[in-house]
């Protein structure tokens, strides 16, 4: 199976992820998930982005909390649009999660 997940919470646990096995995992971060790819809690990445997976963050997400594709502080992390997110889940993945 070839799953992307939502991440829209910043504080979440990562346990969820641990039970999931996809063959592809892709992880897109939106709303408050956005944090994940520009914060950094004492000095350190968040473990979510410690994952065998593709990441992406919506720019438009980004941009309303007043981030911009600069401050993504991991460079395995995409910054896409909408329509990009449109594209990933008709081409790249079978399956959608909201965690």
């Amino acid at each position: 199976m070839k799953l992307v997940a939502f991440v829209s919470d910043y504080r979440m646990t990562v346990d969820t992820l641990d039970r999931l096995k996809p063959e592809k995992l892709g992880i897109i971060l939106v709303q408050n998930g956005v944090y994940h790819a520009t914060v950094k809690d004492k000095g350190n990445p968040s473990p979510l982005l410690d994952y065998s997976a593709d990441y992406y963050v919506l720019k438009d997400d980004l941009e309303t909390r007043g981030y911009t594709a600069s401050d993504v502080v991991n460079s395995k992390v995409k910054v896409i649009s909408f329509g990009d997110i449109v594209d990933l889940m008709f081409n790249d993945y079978d399956k959608s999660a909201w965690i």
